[in-house]
């Protein structure tokens, strides 16, 4: 299927600045003379150099137009899917608890919640090949009327357990990535005997207001997670 003409022009200008012909500092041709090479309207070709800059690819200047910027090579993309990575598949979920409870503190400063604000807790266990290997926590703020669909909680991740409530497009996503020892409880739940260390990765999920909707934090077994992220500016995008 042919790419829309704005995605087209964007493909073209990337791989100019990828073959070199387009370097550092150098400008991109004017929206006019854009319009007149690609015969397209001016919000076509706007919505292209929008797209180029968003990716980091150029930087307009009021007045004087669009150049080509150096890259951040300490910026990387980071694929992350909670029930998918490059070791190892999620084949089986345990939804172990779900319940409308007061936030703990630690959630509360997360959210930025007042001490009365209810909050959705989940609690699962995810298995692959039959064997345990991480335990998930689920933090969503409660709404009045809130439905509490448990099969959808079970098996989905956690921007599809929001997406019914705000569009997946506006939903804002941080992630913060450590490794931690497991406490008494996580020991437990995974069935850990030793000091085996564990990846922890906690989301937190903004609407288009940059409000904070949900707090979701992953305790994988470090030998059945791999995360993977590359640069933004790589031609296998």
């Amino acid at each position: 299927m042919e790419l829309p003409k704005y995605l087209q022009i964007a493909e073209e200008i990337k791989e100019k600045i990828r073959n070199g012909n387009l370097k550092p500092g150098d400008s991109i041709p004017s929206e006019n003379s854009l319009c007149a090479t690609y015969n397209v309207s001016r919000m076509t070709v706007r919505k292209s150099l929008f797209l180029l800059s968003t990716e980091g690819y150029i930087a307009s200047i009021a007045g004087k137009g669009s150049f080509v910027k150096e890259p951040d090579s300490e910026k990387y993309l980071l694929y992350y899917n909670e029930l998918v990575n490059l070791i190892s598949r999620i084949d089986r979920t345990r939804l172990l608890e779900v319940k409308i409870v007061l936030p703990p503190p630690e959630v509360m400063n997360s959210l930025h919640l007042s001490s009365n604000r209810k909050i959705i807790l989940v609690k699962r266990l995810f298995y692959s090949n039959s064997e345990k290997v991480a335990y998930d926590l689920k933090y969503l703020i409660y709404y009045k009327g809130m439905p509490v669909v448990e099969k959808e909680i079970q098996y989905g991740t956690f921007p599809e357990m929001v997406s019914k409530y705000t569009s997946l497009f506006a939903i804002q996503k941080e992630l913060t990535i450590s490794a931690q020892l497991p406490d008494d409880e996580i020991a437990r739940q995974l069935s850990l005997y030793n000091h085996q260390p564990l990846l922890v990765v906690e989301q937190k999920l903004f609407n288009y207001q940059k409000e904070p909707i949900g707090l979701g934090i992953t305790y994988y077994r470090g030998d059945y997670c791999k995360l993977y992220a590359r640069s933004p500016f790589s031609a296998l995008e």
